[in-house]
């Protein structure tokens, strides 16, 4: 996937409705090479859709404060990683807004590793 197909397929879910899976929820703690994160909130992917790392593409999802398996979502943000081959979405339940800076803050935990920059729909 080039770079220009990464940015029109990330940007073609803003405000899109979905249905995601969650393979890490609250709470998971991933190993790292150098160091380990533990996730404040949920993360998933939508079933199907590769994103630019070939595999499906990463959504977190905000807003919701327990563990979840799949939840219907609205895509409400993009994480564009400057440094990454892939880009993250942002979503949240249905109706729900955030913040750029509340998005921000709520995926530092993975993002601050990378430059990265929040797009709102």
């Amino acid at each position: 996937m080039t770079f220009e197909q990464r940015k029109t397929q990330v940007r073609s879910y803003l405000g899109k409705i979905v249905d995601i899976e969650i393979d890490r929820p609250i709470g998971y703690v991933h190993k790292k090479e150098k160091y380990s994160l533990t996730y404040n909130i949920n993360y998933g992917y939508i079933p199907g859709v590769l994103g630019g790392d070939d595999e499906e593409l990463d959504v977190y999802l905000l807003g919701v404060d327990v563990p979840v398996e799949r939840y219907t979502v609205q895509i409400i943000g993009i994480v564009h990683r400057h440094n990454d081959v892939e880009d993250k979405l942002i979503a949240a339940p249905i109706g729900a807004s955030f913040t750029k800076e509340q998005m921000k803050e709520a995926v530092n935990f993975q993002e601050q590793y990378y430059d990265t920059e929040i797009e709102n729909a």
